[in-house]
């Protein structure tokens, strides 16, 4: 990170593909001490300053918008990849309907398009086990913590990655998976009245009563006939995250270019 220590003024000797971290002479953390500045510097601001939204602003740049000074080459371009991949992928999803489509005419009685994706396959594991980790919670949150953790899980990557590990790449990276949950989720929902999208077992919400578990849902709060526009709500919170994510990697990675 550093060539010179800028606590004993120690000279790092350069090695290719090798980044120092540790001063090799009196041990200083060169990260640590980075951060340490950067706090000294925050508070000479909100003395300079004294305006506590102004300080506010850049505490949330931090965290929201940090890069580590020292980009790597190499995992720049492989996260331009990753980004190029969901800036396509996410594009396909948004442009899916949560109902199902024949001939131009929309079909509420058939299984929707997301549910073909392989993403679908991979959120059907946490949502099945939502109701199992929900059920010591009741009925209600038995039937409900499906859905639930299958949106709590890719939340709960996107607050590692953004206050554990540091990584605001990661982060949005999280983000958008929660956002496509959001998406998948409203297809269920909409099928709350229908009951004909096939649930895993076998059947459907129509041949196997007491089983769709917005069905059971949203007409035990007598809010069944509102499905679609639940349905609609839950979609485009889903399209909504999934842009902020593309708009916040974006930004994540021209902060990173900048330090190549």
């Amino acid at each position: 990170m550093y060539k010179v220590c800028p606590k004993c003024g120690h000279t790092e000797e350069t090695v290719k593909d090798r980044v120092p971290v540790q001063c090799p002479a009196c041990g200083l953390v060169y990260r640590k001490w980075f951060k340490n500045r950067f706090r000294l510097a925050l508070q000479d601001d909100e003395t300079e300053i004294g305006s506590p939204g102004t300080v506010s602003a850049y505490r949330l740049r931090e965290l929201f918008l940090y890069v580590n000074p020292e980009t790597v080459r190499a995992a720049f371009f492989a996260r331009c990849f990753v980004y190029a991949g969901l800036l396509i992928w996410g594009w396909q999803f948004i442009q899916m309907d949560y109902y199902y489509y024949v001939n131009g005419m929309r079909i509420d009685s058939a299984t929707p398009e997301i549910y073909d994706s392989i993403l679908h396959g991979v959120n059907l594991i946490f949502h099945e086990a939502g109701h199992v980790v929900f059920r010591p919670f009741g009925r209600f949150m038995t039937i409900l913590g499906g859905s639930l953790l299958q949106i709590l899980v890719p939340l709960v990557v996107m607050l590692v990655f953004l206050l554990k590990e540091r990584n605001t790449f990661g982060a949005a990276v999280g983000l958008w998976w929660t956002g496509q949950n959001f998406m998948d989720v409203a297809p269920y929902i909409n099928d709350a009245r229908a009951g004909q999208i096939p649930l895993l077992g076998g059947g459907n919400g129509t041949d196997r009563p007491g089983m769709h578990d917005w069905h059971n849902l949203l007409s035990g709060a007598g809010m069944l006939e509102h499905d679609h526009a639940i349905a609609a709500f839950v979609n485009g919170t889903g399209i909504l995250l999934m842009l902020l994510s593309l708009l916040w990697g974006a930004k994540v990675l021209h902060q990173q270019y900048k330090n190549l």
